[in-house]
């Protein structure tokens, strides 16, 4: 268990994290789809999520030339088109940024401002620079700085994007506190000597029994407690 003083900066997760990212997703193809119904429309979504999670798994293991959030987006919504009888450009060009218009949880906005008072806070994320500009302005997120796995090309768990928030905050690995909603995140930045928090999201990637992360908490609002109440 790391102690609250030890942290010199907190490192964020977004997607999954402080936004909800299923639900934005799904608004967009209800958007484009209106008459869907729920089991419908929650198909669409998962063949979305399956796209995303394929490539970005095929470009971790180098049968896939690096392409942004943005070109796998895109590839995405043309799919979900394309079964759901989708044909105006204009619906097909919006579909392909519903990424860029996920709605933050209730306590993301508050304490992340909380916490940016105390601490420096960064946003690290799998979405593009492009993407992760319009992610955060349109959540309300306002971080000390946003870094985006592009600037390394790469998704993670890969290992040179912890590197890169390391190297941006100018501190040991033992020193940054990795937030995420998602375990296999939080083994990559346990990998690389980072601190760890799981924060409990209705979507996510639920600790393992195996896992040991610092804190594993309910919500934004606890942890962001446990970090000030010393710093």
């Amino acid at each position: 268990m790391a102690e609250n003083g030890e942290i010199d900066v907190v490192v964020f997760d977004v997607l999954g994290t402080m936004v909800d990212e299923p639900g934005g997703l799904r608004a967009g193809i209800r958007e484009a789809v209106p008459d869907a119904g729920d089991a419908f429309a929650d198909e669409l979504l998962t063949e979305w999520q399956r796209h995303v999670e394929s490539e970005q798994r095929r470009i971790a293991q180098g049968e896939r030339p690096y392409a942004t959030s943005e070109v796998i987006d895109t590839e995405a919504a043309r799919r979900v088109a394309e079964r759901a009888g989708i044909t105006d450009p204009a619906a097909l060009a919006r579909l392909a940024t519903a990424g860029q218009r996920l709605p933050p949880w209730a306590d993301s906005v508050a304490g992340l401002d909380r916490l940016a008072r105390r601490l420096p806070v960064l946003a690290l994320s799998n979405a593009s620079q492009a993407a992760l500009l319009r992610i955060c302005a349109h959540a309300g997120l306002r971080w000390h700085q946003t870094l985006s796995g592009e600037q390394v090309r790469a998704y993670k768990p890969a290992p040179e994007i912890y590197r890169l928030a390391l190297d941006t905050a100018g501190c040991p690995p033992e020193r940054a506190l990795m937030v995420a909603a998602h375990a296999w995140d939080l083994r990559g930045a346990l990998a690389a000597g980072m601190r760890t928090a799981y924060v409990g999201r209705p979507v996510g990637d639920p600790p393992a029994d195996s896992d040991t992360f610092d804190w594993q908490v309910t919500g934004l609002d606890e942890l962001v407690t446990l970090l000030t109440s010393t710093t």
